[in-house]
């Protein structure tokens, strides 16, 4: 982004940036929202962090990425398991999160709820 050598902490950051869906730009275009990165003293990259909603929707396309098939596709006990995740990662924090999710994994809110619960029991 700046082209002073720092191609090396750009790489480094990139898979963390891409893994949260955020957006990499020159720093002088960052706006009061964007986190700034330095290295060794210099503005060296600005990072636009998602909104949260857009962050669910980025971490369930990851999560279909990683199982290779559509959540929808899975059986019931590794839905649970994607549930559980998602819980742990704060996905059900989100404005109409269980929809989001309830829609990716094929099921109703209910059944989410349902995993949810059977959790917190377990």
């Amino acid at each position: 982004m700046t082209g002073t050598g720092d191609e090396s902490f750009i790489a480094a950051v990139k898979p963390l940036v891409d893994a949260m869906g955020g957006e990499m730009l020159p720093p002088d275009e960052a706006g009061a929202d964007d986190v700034v990165l330095a290295w060794e003293g210099a503005d060296v990259l600005a990072v636009r962090l998602p909104q949260l909603a857009d962050s669910l929707d980025h971490i369930l396309a990851a999560m279909e990425r990683r199982r290779g098939c559509p959540l929808a596709d899975l059986d019931r006990k590794s839905k649970q398991e994607v549930v559980r995740i998602l819980e742990a990662r704060g996905a059900f924090a989100v404005r109409h999160g269980v929809e989001t999710v309830a829609s990716a994994l094929g099921v109703s809110r209910f059944t989410v709820y349902n995993y949810l619960n059977r959790e917190k029991e377990g």
